[in-house]
């Protein structure tokens, strides 16, 4: 790279900025409401028995605070819009370099990504095709020299909420392979994507679709099958993109034979409806109003996750659906293992079907991984073996 040039990608400075602004808006603004709301608590059963002397001590202590959280907001602000003005000058090292850089960036992008897009696009990770840690121009030339041994069945990789591509590498020193590595042996040409998950699904829909789409066409040789395996939230950004591209007529989803979710939580995820019932709950008294707001700084990815995505998105005619669910416990039966599911998402959600009988996906595959949690379905060998005979 021309030393004159800045370098590409976000950098560490810009994550010192992004730091520096929730460390205002968040931590700061939270202690600030949070103990003047305690404040007043304190000083309203106070003016009563002191007959309104305690005005005075009230007055003195709000102004002492107000300004010392004032000072610190303005001097965080500052150090923000500074350390953006060096970030734009490419100083420094890049987060895309080293593997934990990679790694914070999926996650704050989870968490925050569609603020990201509209306020700090460096930072928003693009829906893209990775390979070697980079992000794989979707030209015929790249695509031929990235991957060399490119077949026509195509297996695409899509992870779930603040992961990466790196995370279906989880497990591999265990299992001494991954589930790209075993599909490769088999005939399939592995394809690993990466999704800012703090988007909407109905945006990361959109992406996605268009990506396939342009992936079909440069594709070194001609398409002739294709599978989706998604985790978690990827299964839902799949879904999406096949309702995408049924709208506008997308001749990608022709090629779909087979949709493999794992974790997906179709029809919701309990720890995301606990965090928005949380934030309701911290919101009725002003002392704990602050803590509502940072549950609320939460992206519309997470908010999507409440409800999944229902009937109103239909699979797709001609693919075969696969659908894994986990427990920690051996049986989904045991009260353990129905409450709690993998940690994240419940069996029932994991299979589409709800309460009342109703199924997403009638005469899909099922499968059932015992004695999990939701991030072992990354790397499994129940699921491996599933997959071999899913997909021969």
């Amino acid at each position: 790279m021309n030393a004159s040039m800045p370098a590409e990608g976000p950098g560490v400075l810009d994550a010192l900025s992004l730091l520096s602004e929730v460390a205002d808006e968040l931590v700061v603004r939270t202690v600030r409401d949070t103990h003047l709301a305690w404040a007043d608590r304190v000083h309203g059963l106070l003016r009563g028995p002191t007959g309104g002397a305690s005005s005075v001590p009230e007055s003195v202590h709000r102004g002492i605070a107000s300004a010392v959280y004032g000072g610190l907001s303005v001097g965080l602000r500052a150090a923000s819009r500074g350390l953006d003005m060096v970030a734009s000058t490419g100083v420094g090292p890049r987060l895309e370099e080293q593997p934990e850089g990679r790694f914070l960036s999926s996650a704050v992008n989870g968490l925050i990504g569609d603020r990201l897009v509209r306020e700090r696009p460096r930072l928003a990770i693009p829906m893209a095709v990775r390979a070697q840690d980079r992000d794989v121009p979707l030209t015929a030339e790249r695509l031929a020299s990235t991957f060399p041994e490119a077949g026509n069945r195509v297996v695409i990789f899509l992870h779930g909420l603040c992961e990466n591509e790196a995370h279906w590498n989880r497990g591999r020193e265990q299992h001494g392979t991954t589930y790209g590595e075993a599909l490769a042996a088999a005939g399939w040409t592995p394809v690993f994507l990466r999704a800012n998950t703090g988007m909407g699904l109905r945006e990361n829909g959109v992406a996605l679709s268009s990506l396939m789409q342009r992936l079909v066409e440069e594709w070194p040789v001609e398409v002739g099958r294709i599978a989706l395996v998604g985790h978690s939230m990827g299964g839902l950004v799949m879904r999406a993109a096949g309702a995408v591209a049924a709208e506008v007529e997308r001749p990608w989803t022709g090629l779909v034979s087979d949709v493999v979710t794992l974790g997906t939580p179709h029809l919701g995820a309990p720890f995301a409806r606990g965090v928005g019932h949380g934030s309701r709950g911290m919101a009725r008294l002003p002392e704990t109003s602050a803590f509502g707001r940072i549950l609320d700084w939460r992206s519309v990815g997470v908010h999507d996750l409440v409800a999944g995505l229902a009937e109103d998105v239909p699979p797709l005619p001609h693919a075969r659906y696969r659908l894994v669910a986990a427990t920690l416990t051996s049986s989904p039966r045991h009260p353990v293992g129905h409450v709690m599911g993998d940690l994240l998402v419940r069996v029932p959600s994991a299979y589409g079907r709800d309460r009342w009988g109703g199924e997403l996906f009638p005469g899909a595959d099922v499968l059932h991984v015992g004695r999990t949690d939701h991030f072992g379905l990354l790397n499994h060998p129940e699921v491996h073996r599933a997959l071999r005979d899913w997909l021969a």
